[in-house]
């Protein structure tokens, strides 16, 4: 059996795979608890588990989640941890280096980015055929990168990264701060042209222009939750990132919408194989 598991900001989801074939999948709110518990809340289901492959929102190295802005981590050297007390194969990545791999296995592109919107924001770069991690692996965290001052403080201790003014959990601190309804859409704040909209895709198009000049990829595919929510937030993309990157590589970019449904568990099935 292997358990492929997303670990996200706002979810902990997981299929369970026999000989290939999945015999089980589940979704849970993320309440708070370390994403350790959880693996072994299942393992106490399914003890015939030989393999767990984790796509994390996190920065993992070798095994071990060195920093979660948005996950309890009760178990930094999970790796271990799992293999010794259990004896199954663990393996662990960013979740968005799982999804740009799935992204790459779907695409058959040697470089391609994938930025992803949820609860925070995510980016996965292969470039020439390699997975681009860092020598810390904690490399591409396009939702860190220092852009303007905030009234709040993100996950990771800054009060100045990008993903708090282009991000689920971004635009729930401003709805707070400015007093506003928290059940406003993203789309209905882009129809009563309100400044927190404006806001919102200017950051989200700086982080675009960012990733495509920085890193050149042939696609980048636009993925999670906030994408898939909103009807028009692609086509606005689209349509304006050229502004905002260097010219000659907005020209040989191709921007996509993901296809596929769960990238992050897509990406999970490839760890170990």
């Amino acid at each position: 059996m292997k358990l492929c598991i997303d670990a996200g900001g706002t979810y902990f989801r997981y299929e369970l795979y026999e000989n290939n074939q999945q015999i089980g999948a589940k979704s849970e709110k993320n309440e708070g608890v370390g994403i350790c518990f959880w693996i072994e809340n299942i393992l106490q289901q399914y003890p015939k588990i030989q393999i767990i492959a984790v796509g994390y929102a996190g920065q993992v190295k070798d095994g071990i989640i060195l920093a979660s802005p948005n996950i309890t981590i009760d178990k930094a050297n999970i790796k271990s941890y799992f293999e010794q007390k259990y004896g199954v194969k663990f393996f662990i990545q960013n979740d968005l280096e799982c999804a740009v791999l799935a992204e790459a296995n779907f695409h058959k592109s040697p470089d391609i980015c994938a930025l992803y919107l949820g609860s925070g924001m995510g980016l996965g770069v292969i470039s020439g055929g390699k997975l681009l991690q860092g020598f810390g692996g904690v490399a591409t965290e396009i939702g860190h990168i220092p852009y303007k001052k905030s009234p709040f403080t993100c996950g990771c201790g800054r009060d100045n990264c990008i993903e708090l003014f282009a991000s689920g959990i971004g635009l729930l601190g401003f709805k707070k701060y400015l007093s506003l309804d928290a059940n406003l859409t993203l789309e209905q704040l882009r129809v009563a042209q309100s400044s927190l909209y404006t806001q919102f895709e200017e950051a989200l198009l700086y982080a675009v222009g960012t990733v495509i000049t920085l890193f050149n990829p042939q696609i980048l595919v636009l993925g999670g939750g906030i994408f898939a929510s909103d009807s028009e937030l692609f086509a606005i993309v689209s349509e304006k990132y050229a502004n905002f990157t260097l010219l000659v590589s907005a020209k040989q970019v191709t921007i996509k919408k993901t296809q596929i449904q769960n990238a992050v568990l897509s990406g999970t099935r490839l760890l170990g194989v």
